[in-house]
């Protein structure tokens, strides 16, 4: 990977994105990282090339975060949260690369689709089933292409919480929800210093990332950015299924 160009092209926007995205910017656009490195290389290594630069973003952005969340949802949202993962653990040996680039395809079109169109409509207040569901389904998500942002907003959005609240929550339930991953993710063989030294060269890219969110958050269109983003999920993931159907 550290010598391959194209890793190298998509990897270096991937983290600046998802770092200005760990900062509370543009919430859920760090979905596109795993789909946009599945394109240069294995769903599996991109993953586990992500998730120790993500740890280290969790540490980050949870400094500028803590104290603002809601420990009430959180306590609904994050067992079901584990339980998603454990799912998906117990799942990621039957998927081979070309399963993982498909479900990923699947992942990254749906999401998109769902923040350009529907994302914005649900108005009910949803109930702390709901929020367990969504959950389980963010924690699938997240174990296998990071991506639980868009169904863990599908319920905290309706919640109508305050902004400062909302990204509180939304920065611990991922900073726990990724320090859970590692371990799974170690019983796996995917933490290893291969990887580790990929993600070390992330680094700087990350913290940079971190630093930009936090800076521009009151001073660029959000959402203009989050539709730029979902946008490219969904050329992504139709990419991701055509490579999928027809390797």
């Amino acid at each position: 990977m550290l010598t391959d160009p194209l890793f190298w092209l998509v990897a270096i926007p991937a983290v600046l994105i998802t770092g200005m995205s760990k900062s509370g910017f543009a919430g859920g656009a760090g979905g596109l990282t795993v789909p946009l490195l599945a394109l240069a290389i294995s769903p599996a290594a991109a993953a586990a090339v992500m998730l120790p630069l993500l740890v280290y973003m969790d540490f980050l952005s949870v400094r500028s975060w803590w104290g603002k969340q809601n420990t009430a949802q959180l306590w609904i949202l994050l067992p079901a949260a584990i339980m998603g993962i454990v799912i998906a653990y117990l799942l990621f040996d039957q998927l081979n690369e070309q399963y993982l680039r498909g479900l990923l395809g699947v992942i990254s079109l749906g999401f998109g689709i769902y923040g350009l169109t529907l994302g914005e409509w649900s108005q009910r207040k949803p109930s702390s089933l709901m929020g367990k569901i969504c959950a389980t389904i963010a924690g699938f998500t997240s174990f296998v292409a990071h991506a639980g942002g868009p169904p863990l907003n599908a319920y905290l959005i309706p919640l109508r919480l305050a902004k400062t609240e909302y990204l509180g929550t939304a920065v611990v339930f991922f900073a726990v929800v990724n320090a859970v991953k590692l371990i799974p993710y170690s019983m796996l063989g995917q933490i290893n210093l291969s990887n580790l030294l990929v993600s070390a060269s992330l680094a700087p890219i990350a913290w940079l990332g971190v630093k930009l969110g936090l800076r521009i958050q009151d001073k660029f269109d959000e959402k203009q950015f989050k539709k730029i983003i979902l946008s490219l999920m969904i050329v992504v993931g139709i990419r991701l299924l055509w490579t999928a159907l027809i390797p």
